[in-house]
């Protein structure tokens, strides 16, 4: 793809804003007039040369008050060795709020406009530099959850998901071509080896469902997964959540009711992002802010992709237990039966409850048995997060079906000896939905909705 040249220059701080955090803040420009607006407020010191890809030391100051704005670090980045492959200018100033913000209005003054959301990411699609998938990597490389997720995402940076994607275009690029052959001039070509053409569709539709096997997983990884400890007081719940975030999250003592609100804690289990919410124990009670507290974890179960029911082993399934499922009971659980150090004999459970797990929790056993437990509630086919190379998303997926039905209309209308002409539509479509994945084939709308998901100045 060719540079695509952009009148405007654009500008954005690159960098987390956080008052009183981070030593660096980074200001970037990018297109025509990069180069002009940072030679006009920025003071190299001593006498260095404006090339590309070197660092340069000086002070930004305003041209026109001369008002010292602050010292900094200057790299040019020349067009097209930049990642929007336009001129890029990176300021790195001091961190906080002040130097970057003051910075950056300089450089609108003097001629840059604010970027939109991931327009510099836009502008090196645009250009060439990247392609969609790659983009959408980058999103991903900056939201991850894990350090799996973050993986997931270098790999797709890398190309690892646009490469197939693009090999498989091209090989039906190349069946289309040889049908439209076909079609115009039958009577001077060989005829079709129809059965080559059906083994390639067939190896593309294998590709295909292989790739869109990570859907799920993948949706985890970015997503995570939402995990609601829910039970009656008393039964363990906080120690649960202290013993598995290896921390003291809850307040723990033997007085029921002690939990009013959702306790929060962020997890890693197995590559999956979990965010695990330590509820108030579920029961009538007359203390107002109890009841505000249980309200919120009857709400915040609902909302949990998976349920911890937990019980106590030192008592057994009584009568709360009893009323608490049937509020749950249509929901994913998992039986957490809790103060297994307490000896009790003949634990009686509904039998249609198939995962239970026995823990422990001030004494951390069962943790493992736990995870595993909640691994295997979210596993999809054989798919295991922890081996994932790629994994697609929403959008990709979308695509990808439309390209696997379009296929398997392709097989089914040369068994039907059907004529050629129909060959071509079924194969156009596919050719379309693989190229809507990488960019080749995609609308200002589609674009628009990708890159409106990104940060300030990705």
């Amino acid at each position: 793809m060719k540079n695509i040249i952009q009148q405007d220059t654009i500008v954005a701080i690159a960098s987390a804003v956080v008052p009183n955090q981070g030593s660096i803040g980074i200001v970037r420009l990018s297109g025509v007039s990069a180069l002009d607006i940072a030679q006009k407020i920025f003071n190299p010191q001593g006498k260095p040369k404006w090339q590309s890809h070197q660092v340069i030391y000086g002070y930004i100051k305003n041209p026109i008050t001369d008002k010292l704005v602050d010292e900094a670090l200057l790299i040019y980045m020349q067009s097209p060795r930049s990642f929007t492959r336009e001129d890029v200018i990176e300021f790195h100033c001091h961190g906080g709020i002040i130097p970057v913000q003051q910075v950056l209005e300089l450089c609108l003054e003097y001629g840059a406009r604010l970027a939109n959301a991931g327009e510099f990411s836009l502008r090196a699609f645009l250009n060439g530099r990247i392609d969609l998938t790659q983009a959408e990597s980058i999103a991903e490389m900056v939201g991850a959850k894990s350090a799996h997720a973050s993986q997931v995402a270098l790999a797709g940076l890398q190309g690892k998901l646009a490469q197939p994607i693009r090999d498989m275009r091209h090989n039906l690029l190349d069946i289309l071509a040889e049908v439209e052959a076909r079609i115009d001039f039958e009577d001077d070509l060989p005829p079709l080896d129809e059965g080559q053409i059906i083994k390639d569709v067939e190896q593309n539709l294998t590709k295909i469902k292989h790739i869109l096997a990570t859907k799920d997983q993948g949706e985890l990884l970015r997503s995570g997964l939402k995990v609601a400890i829910v039970g009656r007081p008393n039964v363990g719940k906080s120690s649960l959540l202290n013993a598995w975030s290896k921390s003291d999250r809850a307040i723990v003592t033997d007085l029921p009711g002690t939990t009013r609100d959702v306790v929060e804690s962020q997890l890693v289990v197995n590559g999956i992002p979990i965010q695990v919410l330590d509820t108030a124990g579920i029961r009538e009670t007359e203390d107002t802010v109890e009841k505000i507290g249980v309200m919120r974890s009857i709400k915040a179960v609902n909302q949990a992709d998976l349920v911890l029911f937990t019980i106590s082993a030192e008592t057994g399934w009584v009568a709360e237990d009893e009323e608490i499922y049937q509020q749950i009971k249509h929901l994913n659980l998992i039986l957490i039966v809790n103060k297994t150090d307490i000896t009790i004999e003949n634990l009686q459970y509904p039998p249609e409850i198939k995962q239970i797990v026995k823990t422990a929790a001030t004494i951390n056993q069962g943790i493992t048995d736990l995870e595993n437990a909640i691994i295997n509630s979210v596993e999809t086919g054989n798919t295991q997060a922890q081996d994932l190379d790629i994994a697609i998303n929403q959008r990709q997926a979308a695509a990808l079906t439309r390209a696997k039905i379009a296929l398997s209309q392709v097989e089914e209308t040369i068994n039907n000896q059907l004529p050629l002409d129909f060959w071509t539509i079924d194969l156009r479509i596919a050719i379309q939905a693989l190229g809507e994945i990488t960019g080749q084939e995609v609308t200002e709308s589609v674009l628009d909705r990708i890159f409106s998901r990104f940060c300030i100045g990705k």
